[in-house]
This record gives structure tokens, C-alpha cells and sequence, in this order.
């Protein structure tokens, strides 16, 4: 059995079809990707896998177990983390602050104004480890909103794998950043994926199937097309549409 499954997944708003039949699974220990044109659905095919969005019909299952409709907090605390496209950090406090709300044990805690954060060595140690991983290490007292683009868009993915993810999920971890900044994402993804499951929807397709195991192509709200990164390049239908052209 697959990691993670969407089985005959189909979403509406009013009388508007944004998926239809979709049938999604990703392996553990790899990292899966999902593509297709602006509109096609990818967006809300991700907000139903993690939660924010309840599917009409069809079925959810993590782990073996089914998460159809669970609210986020309740998937998030059986082991599934999200980024987002438009990054979503806490500004006014520190790329290690930052990082510390996400671990388990501070998050445990609530609003436990007692504990003496500070000199929580081991929440500050694995807060730390994160940092290191993302390239943060020598901004770990920055306020994020001191940090740039590209290392923003990092930390946000460090928040996420904070949590001590089973599987980690990217929402176009490439949208806003330039060359360079890409190239540095490619290379943390790269690493990250040596010790977490991830799934990512992705618009650059070269960053994507630089790195993906495997490629699920969604259009018209379906999954029109499935496969590794060679096996996609073969396909008639990608070779004929722009995404052909892309990848």
C-alpha cells in the first residue's frame, strides 16, 4: 500500500467541477510531483490532500488510514506538513523562532506561558538542525523579515519539516525566485528528500522533473497522464501540449 492515496476524489464549487475522478497515490521515501496548466486544478487537488478543503466524493488515505474531511490541525498532527505558494511565516520573530513554534514538543505545549522556551535546549537543538538543513544556519537571530526572498521561501519549507512530517507537501516552492535562488531550492530538495517523503505542485518544470520520482499531470481537473520523468517526455499527450515544450 502506497504512503499516501486519493481514491476517486471529486471537488465542486456550486455547480463549477474542479476535479473529477482523480486518482492520486505517492510512494514513501520518494518525492512525487504535480503538474499541469494554470486552472487545471492542481491547487485544489493539493488543499483537499491536506485538509483545507473537504472533497465531495471519494476518499483520502494516509498511512491506511482514512483522513477524508479531517480538519487540518487533526492531519497535521498525524504527520502531514505543508508549504504554501504565497509564503507564510511570522515576521517579527526570528528564522529560529520561527522554526521552534513548529516542533512537536513546543507545539505540545499551547500557551504554556511557564515553560522557559528559551533554555529548552533540546526544542532549540532540533530547531537548529532544521536551520542547518534549509541553509539558515547563520540567520538563525534574523528577523524573518529581514531575510530574503529565497531564504524566506526556505524557511517556510523549514517550518513545515519542523513538525516532524511522514510526508512534507510543497505548494510551488519555486514561485518568485529567480535563477539562482531556484538552484538553491533544487539543492535542499534534493537533501530533504533523502529522509522525507514529498510531494510537490510545481510550474517549473525543469526544477520538477530535475527532481521527481514521479509526475502526476492534471488537466481539466483530471490526472490525465502518470509516470517517471523519462516515461512523461515519451508520452504523446505532454509532447503535443506546451508542457511537452517545458519539460
Amino acid at each position: 500500500m502506497s504512503l499516501f492515496e486519493a481514491k476517486h476524489v471529486h471537488k465542486r464549487f456550486g455547480d463549477h467541477v474542479v476535479l473529477e475522478e482523480i486518482n492520486l497515490s505517492f510512494e514513501e521515501n520518494q518525492l512525487s510531483g504535480i503538474m499541469g496548466p494554470n486552472g487545471a486544478g492542481k491547487t485544489t487537488c493539493f488543499n483537499v490532500l491536506t485538509g483545507r478543503y473537504k472533497p465531495n466524493r471519494g476518499q483520502v488515505i494516509f498511512d491506511g488510514r482514512d483522513i477524508t474531511g479531517l480538519p487540518p490541525r487533526t492531519i497535521a498532527k498525524l504527520g502531514i506538513s505543508r508549504s504554501f505558494q504565497v509564503i507564510n511565516v511570522f515576521n517579527e520573530y526570528s528564522a529560529l523562532e520561527n522554526l521552534l513554534l513548529a516542533v512537536p514538543e513546543v507545539r505540545r505545549l499551547g500557551f504554556n506561558v511557564v515553560h522557559d522556551l528559551p533554555n529548552d535546549k533540546d526544542c532549540i537543538g532540533k530547531a537548529e538542525v532544521v536551520l542547518a538543513k534549509i541553509g539558515l544556519a547563520g540567520k538563525a537571530h534574523s528577523q524573518a523579515s529581514d531575510l530574503s526572498y529565497g531564504e524566506r521561501r526556505a524557511l517556510e519549507i523549514g517550518i513545515a519539516l519542523a513538525a516532524e512530517p511522514k510526508i512534507l507537501f510543497l505548494d510551488e516552492p519555486t514561485a518568485g525566485l529567480g535563477a539562482e535562488a531556484t538552484k538553491e531550492l533544487s539543492s535542499m530538495v534534493e537533501r530533504l528528500k533523502e529522509e522525507v517523503t514529498i510531494v510537490i505542485i510545481e510550474h517549473d518544470m525543469k526544477f520538477l522533473f530535475g527532481l521527481a520520482d514521479h509526475i502526476n499531470v492534471i488537466h481539466w481537473g483530471q490526472v490525465v497522464a502518470q509516470g517517471t520523468p523519462e516515461e512523461l517526455r515519451a508520452n504523446k499527450w505532454v509532447q503535443v501540449s506546451n508542457l511537452g515544450k517545458l519539460a
